[in-house]
């Protein structure tokens, strides 16, 4: 096949590019390097089954000449990250919502597959869980810009799920705290980033809150694997999965983990969400549930958070190594 992925130079964008090419597909990539990295994407070059683009899905005639081109689009470009989100929610609606309208658009005007990457924060503040595909979402103030991400996603969704119903050949999936190499070294948007930065460096590993919130991580490589499952598999048309780990653990649990892999003798330090984001930050506890992709599509996570964790540090070692000798 011939493959676009938006947002391909990003942190899972670039696993999906290198999963893509080892199964023999041509693969082209957008990005605007906004959070994603040549580093990420630098060993395709001189592969001739591998084409970068630096540019935006904001601009129109370019994404209506590139979904052309290709048999199936794998929709990743997003503002990604709490940091930025609340930094700059404009950019955060402009990119993710019109972004998504254009990229949704040019498949459905050429009629071409496409997979639209989602989140579990689309269900908010829902006290159910785990966390089911149906279940409903409810999100805070539109007062508060911390929602503007997950509102903007959900708009992504409605328009994908309306296009299919014109006939539009799409899948959604959403992801829940996925980890891995390739994740930003500055913790833009990772509290497991976050950590090991802090744990390498004998910082203190900062947590915000009590610890006790409890998320499932997710190995990139198995993020990867489903999200392939859902973009080729023709049971998947017109569905949305959630892609990811059911096994929980609180972000105390996280941090005695890391810092017993690392090896690191860093102090723990609570600090409250005020201090951090602002006084109107909320935070939601994220557990899904993945069963529908297990039936479905045959997906299951398989990486232990032990096992993943050590490729992960591995992997920061060998960054933060090089980013020494670069100074130098």
């Amino acid at each position: 096949m011939k493959v676009l992925v938006t947002g391909g130079a990003g942190y899972i964008g670039s696993h999906l590019v290198d999963n893509f090419i080892s199964r023999g597909d041509s693969v082209s990539v957008i990005d605007n390097l906004f959070t994603g990295s040549e580093r990420n994407i630098a060993h395709l070059a001189g592969n001739n089954n591998f084409i970068f683009i630096e540019g935006t899905i904001l601009n129109r005639p370019l994404m209506e000449e590139l979904v052309a081109g290709h048999d199936l689009v794998c929709h990743l470009a997003a503002v990604v990250g709490v940091k930025h989100v609340l930094d700059d929610p404009v950019r955060t609606i402009l990119d993710n919502a019109l972004g998504t309208e254009i990229v949704l658009t040019a498949c459905h005007n050429a009629r071409r597959r496409v997979l639209f990457s989602s989140t579990s924060e689309i269900y908010g503040k829902n006290p159910k869980l785990p966390f089911s595909e149906d279940d409903d979402s409810l999100f805070g103030s539109t007062r508060v810009p911390r929602w503007s991400y997950a509102v903007a996603k959900s708009l992504g969704e409605h328009l994908s799920f309306a296009y299919h119903a014109r006939g539009l050949p799409v899948t959604v999936v959403r992801y829940v705290n996925s980890y891995g190499p390739r994740l930003d070294p500055r913790g833009y948007g990772s509290v497991v980033a976050n950590f090991i930065s802090q744990a390498l460096s004998g910082k203190p590993l900062t947590i915000h809150g009590d610890g006790k919130q409890t998320r499932c991580f997710t190995f990139v490589y198995d993020t990867v694997g489903g999200t392939v499952m859902a973009a080729t598999r023709e049971e998947a048309v017109g569905h949305v999965f959630n892609i990811g780990s059911s096994v929980s653990s609180s972000i105390l649990e996280l941090a005695g983990m890391i810092l017993d892999l690392t090896g690191s003798d860093s102090p723990v330090r609570f600090v409250s969400y005020p201090e951090v984001y602002g006084r109107t930050f909320e935070d939601m506890t994220r557990e899904l549930d993945p069963s529908k992709a297990e039936k479905i599509l045959g997906f299951r996570a398989k990486t232990s958070l032990k096992e993943g964790l050590q490729q992960t540090i591995e992997w920061f070692r060998e960054r933060l190594g090089k980013g020494r000798e670069e100074r130098l």
